[in-house]
């Protein structure tokens, strides 16, 4: 190859001082062209490093990659064990992260919120009832009294994803072992009446707080869509606590709970998912 010609316009050559002027011109002229050939060839590298991480990522269609799904999730529960003689069905809605790893291992962290309407605790406000079963607020007047169950869990998850069935290797049938806390109460309002009885630090002698270590297992199936649209999660849980009365006395019986208890919740649950990966590159674009 041969020398590269530089065309030169001697018309920008300054006219005092013409050979010098010329050779600092031509100086800078040459600076400047190797200045960028070195910033192009940078830029290229650049690009390569950035890109090669992502065209070496493999496609979810053929092989099991590692991503962080995240699904929103809904279970209907019967409640069992101790628990079933203070609360009935209710709703838990979940949200949970976990790492896939290429092995199809999971680890990570769900919580949820589970509430009910069916509150079977009985003799609870008893005390406070006069003669006809009203509970007065304080004008006399009979108040309003609503019970629910309130509660949630907080969760470590451990699981495998089987690839038995499915449009690519990292769906399957799901395992999962869930280890951590349950805690729920009764949650009393009295909506627009106000009730002496039932206000402020009075309700702790009546809400049945409860907490404990627990521990659940499920199986079920989750979807991973080959385009990243379609992606869900349904399956059975079971989930089992050993929990104690977190309230020193009860109002209504004068004394506390008995201080170990077992309840037990199973239900179904389905959910949304939001997988979060790279995607494979379709291709190099040089600049």
């Amino acid at each position: 190859m041969g020398a590269a010609k530089i065309a030169i316009d001697r018309s920008a050559i300054p006219a005092r001082g013409k050979a010098r002027s010329v050779g600092r011109w031509l100086d800078r002229r040459i600076t400047f062209a190797h200045r960028m050939k070195l910033l192009h060839a940078a830029v290229a590298a650049f690009l390569l490093v950035i890109a090669g991480p992502s065209y070496a990522q493999q496609s979810i269609r053929d092989t099991t990659i590692i991503m962080v799904p995240v699904t929103a999730s809904y279970s209907y529960q019967v409640p069992g064990g101790h628990l079933a003689e203070r609360f009935g069905q209710n709703s838990n809605v979940g949200l949970c992260a976990y790492v896939k790893l290429r092995s199809n291992y999971l680890i990570g962290a769900e919580g949820s919120f589970l509430f009910g309407r069916k509150v079977i605790e009985t003799g609870l406000l008893s005390g406070l009832a006069n003669s006809y079963g009203q509970i007065l607020d304080q004008d006399g007047q009979p108040a309003q009294v609503l019970l629910f169950e309130r509660g949630y869990t907080l969760m470590a998850v451990l699981g495998k994803i089987i690839p038995i069935v499915g449009p690519n290797p990292n769906s399957g049938l799901m395992l999962k072992l869930n280890l951590g806390y349950l805690r729920h109460k009764i949650r009393i309002e009295t909506q627009v009446d106000e009730v002496p009885q039932l206000e402020g630090d009075y309700l702790q002698g009546y809400d049945r707080l409860t907490g404990g270590p627990a521990f659940g297992l499920s199986v079920g199936y989750q979807h991973f869509g080959n385009k990243r649209f379609v992606n869900f999660y349904f399956g059975f849980e079971a989930l089992y606590a050993f929990t104690q009365p977190l309230r020193a006395v009860n109002f209504d019986t004068g004394k506390s709970d008995a201080d170990t208890r077992v309840d037990q919740l199973t239900g179904l649950r389905a959910g949304w998912t939001i997988p979060i990966y790279r995607r494979k590159a379709t291709g190099f674009y040089s600049y």
